[in-house]
């Protein structure tokens, strides 16, 4: 199994000639102004046999590079809770899982697990499973007590890809709590380690930084590594487009 990093928060999947995408952006969300990444048009990773998603935030789920770069036809899995979101796009080929879910796609088997959202939407974990490795996809959950019944049940991972921006928003007709609604890298790393991932693959971070709207937390790279001594995971920082092999 391969991975290769996505911007953002996005990761595609290849085994035996199969391929998954999980949250895959082109057109980035503005109210967060300009990335400080680039992104690419999504058939520069290549075609894909499903797409997964978390949830339906504009910058996890954008059905308009889906359908220009995938087809309508592509299969979409989403979290049933907002599935008319999905199916009120131009995609005809819409999924719905719910937590505990497991669907077979190729030689993948992909599981919906317990992911909890910073803004109380509807989210999902996506466990994939091949060629005798698994890796988990969190989104861009926060800190909560599901992790360790995905590792009783699903564990351990080979790759654990979560995000680690601690992102502290100020959106309108919000009352600012000043809290992270995303993990940061301790507790990504704290996470990682519950859940018995060999690897933690960091996401969802760099992209958005937009202060006082979207305000990214600092030293992320650093404090990773700080976090991660004597830990018994590594952390796999990959750029966009890299690839890990599993």
């Amino acid at each position: 199994m391969i991975i290769q990093k996505l911007p953002w928060a996005g990761i595609h999947i290849q085994l035996d000639g199969a391929n998954l995408v999980i949250d895959p952006l082109f057109n980035f969300p503005g109210k967060f102004n300009q990335p400080h990444e680039p992104f690419f048009p999504l058939n520069e990773f290549g075609p894909v046999d499903a797409v997964l998603i978390t949830h339906h935030h504009g910058d996890h789920f954008d059905p308009e590079a889906i359908s220009a770069y995938y087809g309508d036809d592509v299969p979409v899995y989403f979290p049933m809770e907002s599935l008319q979101l999905a199916t009120a796009t131009t995609l005809r080929n819409v999924q719905g899982a719910h937590v505990g879910d497991s669907f077979t796609i190729g030689p993948f088997t992909a599981t919906a697990a317990h992911s909890v959202d910073g803004m109380g939407d509807p989210q999902i974990a996506w466990i994939v499973e091949g060629g005798g490795k698994k890796l988990i996809h969190c989104g861009d959950t926060l800190w909560h007590g599901y992790w360790w019944k995905i590792a009783k049940a699903h564990g351990p991972f080979d790759a654990a890809c979560l995000p680690v921006n601690a992102a502290v928003v100020e959106f309108p007709g919000m009352t600012p709590s000043g809290q992270p609604i995303t993990l940061s890298p301790e507790q990504a790393v704290s996470a990682a380690v519950v859940l018995r991932a060999s690897r933690l693959v960091p996401i969802h971070y760099i992209a958005a930084h937009h202060p006082p709207i979207y305000t990214e937390t600092p030293d992320i790279v650093q404090r990773l590594a700080a976090a991660g001594n004597n830990q018994p995971i590594a952390i796999a920082i990959l750029q966009s487009k890299e690839l890990l092999e599993l």
